[in-house]
């Protein structure tokens, strides 16, 4: 079976570019997947209801809420450390009849108790900034992106 054509999405680091990284999915049964990266990195991907996997729209929210986490962690580790907590959870319910998520709510929890109010609110502001900034994730589904698929057959 041909490899699919994937557009690459480029990975960088601080102080170089990376190669390019390509993500694709595998059929591995009967409505099961396993989506995988050229770096390693696998997901179980299938239905809801299969246990042990995730299903696209679970992906896409947890690739929001990581998202957030990301661009976050260098403004909240300057202020709180290197080993600071957080979570962040992520909902949504989709409306299936336009099979969309409508809206997706993200809730950052973080232990703030050691800084003032005023201290307090400026971190919140940097963090929020910093999400609103480079978290491409968000971005995109903010501005909604044009997708296009391609077949790639075996005659």
């Amino acid at each position: 079976m041909a490899e699919p054509t994937v557009a690459p999405a480029t990975a960088t680091t601080a102080s170089t570019a990376a190669e390019p990284t390509t993500l694709w999915v595998e059929r591995t049964g009967t409505r099961a997947y396993t989506g995988r990266s050229s770096r390693g990195a696998e997901v179980l991907i299938g239905s809801q209801g299969v246990p042990g996997v995730f299903t696209p729209g679970e992906l896409l929210k947890i690739a929001l809420a990581a998202c957030s986490g990301l661009s976050a962690d260098f403004p909240l580790s300057r202020k709180l450390g290197d080993n600071f907590d957080a979570t962040i959870h992520v909902s949504g319910d989709a409306d299936r009849e336009n099979e969309v998520y409508p809206q997706l709510d993200e809730v950052f929890e973080l232990d703030l108790s050691e800084l003032d109010e005023q201290a307090r609110e400026r971190l919140l502001v940097t963090v929020q900034r910093a999400i609103d900034k480079v978290c491409t994730v968000g971005r995109t589904l903010k501005a909604g992106s044009k997708v296009t698929l391609s077949f790639d057959i075996d005659s």
